[in-house]
């Protein structure tokens, strides 16, 4: 893609751009993406402006060439999920599908700075997944077998490395031993705002629109097929739609007159006050449920599990602050003496057999893309590629295929939970 012009007032970031604007006091930055007024019909409109639904427009434009799009979203940019995730990204998934989303969105992370022209602060520092009962020392060392076949490197490792790459941590912990581990090297983090800001930047640049605190308040068909939708901004006509809500999907879904197999829960995370750095990894701890790593900042990440209700929270709740760091206090000693800094929760849309839907639905021209559960980030370069080839072409390309609506008519799921022992 050629680098985006400055007239569309988002110009090429590089060295020599930073040594201009110093000369000038650095009047001449202008805004990274722009705030239009709605036209009255666009080729594609996107619902949901976090990182799947720009990645989605984003390759849109990229891939297919289509330009003519709005991504309109009820609060501000990259305000849901996209922000409050604890931003780890992996792709050390048994199933076959699941990898190879995922994989394709790792590969994707790791030349997404070049590519946006966008600092998204990638950090392939490694994701370590801990087995702590003899039901998962045989689940993850199946998962090794399953990504060798799959092409995805990952290997298992035993307690005394898991120690020498991580000296803070207690393997001998009474309840919840330290047994061995599942290690992809490639895993790591991002920074999540950046991740939506750069796909907003290229999507502007490519002369999409992106509209903020639009609200859609209804979805209009004939004939039976996707019209119009109407918005706190007006009604705004399309061709095609693309529902990219996470867990508002369902309440959309309704307006248009169909259903979604998905739940929406809060899952939540907190932050330690900082420190100096001491956990260069990324861990995840299932048989516990929580997760952990250190910002760039020092503080350490923490997340959790969701609640056990539906709800539309944006919250955290104590009673899950307490569980999570109650059991891993235990196998990290150290986090006792730290205090928390803030907490908050994100809504998820969780599937039965909890995996993503990327699929065609029962109104024409209507496309959606959810249940993505607590695996969102990791996933958004993936997501928005194969959904991009879905919305472009009406068919899923080889990536969403298997994640459409109607394997759960046929009973074809793919059952993320059993395989990997918790939906992350």
């Amino acid at each position: 893609m050629s680098a985006p012009s400055p007239s569309t007032g988002t110009g090429r970031y590089s060295v020599f751009a930073i040594a201009r604007e110093a000369m000038r006091l650095h009047t001449g930055w202008k805004r990274a993406w722009t705030s239009p007024t709605p036209k009255k019909k666009y080729q594609v409109i996107i619902v949901g402006a976090g990182g799947h639904g720009l990645a989605t427009a984003y390759y849109l434009g990229r891939n297919f060439g289509i330009t003519d799009v709005a991504v309109i979203e009820k609060g501000w940019l990259g305000g849901g999920n996209t922000g409050r995730n604890t931003t780890i990204i992996r792709s050390n998934y048994l199933q076959d599908p699941s990898a190879a989303i995922y994989d394709k969105a790792l590969k994707l992370y790791e030349n997404l700075s070049q590519d946006l022209n966008y600092n998204i602060m990638f950090s392939p520092r490694g994701l370590l997944m801990l087995a702590q009962t003899e039901h998962e020392v045989r689940g993850y060392r199946r998962t090794v077998i399953a990504n060798q076949l799959q092409g995805v490197a990952t290997e298992w490792v035993s307690p005394k490395r898991i120690k020498d790459m991580l000296p803070i941590i207690n393997i001998d912990g009474p309840r919840y031993p330290v047994l061995g581990g599942l290690y992809q090297e490639r895993g790591g983090t991002a920074r999540h705002d950046a991740v939506a800001w750069g796909y907003a930047r290229a999507c502007s640049a490519m002369g999409m629109d992106i509209i903020q605190n639009c609200e859609v308040t209804g979805i209009e068909t004939a004939g039976g097929k996707v019209v119009a939708v109407n918005t706190g901004k007006g009604r705004i006509e399309c061709d095609k739609l693309a529902l990219v809500a996470a867990g508002h999907s369902s309440v959309l879904a309704e307006m248009a007159g169909f259903r979604l197999p998905i739940e929406s829960l809060a899952l939540q995370a907190l932050v330690s006050e900082p420190i100096k750095p001491c956990c260069d990894l990324v861990i995840m701890a299932n048989t516990v449920h929580g997760y952990l790593s250190q910002s760039d900042k020092g503080e350490m990440v923490i997340g959790g599990g969701t609640d056990g209700f539906n709800n539309y929270t944006q919250r955290g709740s104590w009673h899950h602050v307490e569980e999570t760091v109650r059991a891993l206090i235990e196998t990290f000693p150290m986090l006792s003496r730290l205090k928390m800094l803030r907490q908050w929760g994100g809504i998820v849309d969780m599937t039965g057999d909890r995996s993503p839907i990327l699929s065609s639905t029962p109104v024409g021209n209507i496309f959606v893309n959810c249940g993505w559960g607590t695996g969102g980030f990791k996933a958004i370069p993936g997501s928005g590629w194969a959904m991009a080839e879905l919305v472009a072409k009406g068919q899923p390309g080889p990536l969403a295929a298997d994640f459409g609506l109607n394997r759960f008519i046929e009973g074809r799921f793919i059952d993320e939970s059993v395989a990997a022992g918790v939906a992350h």
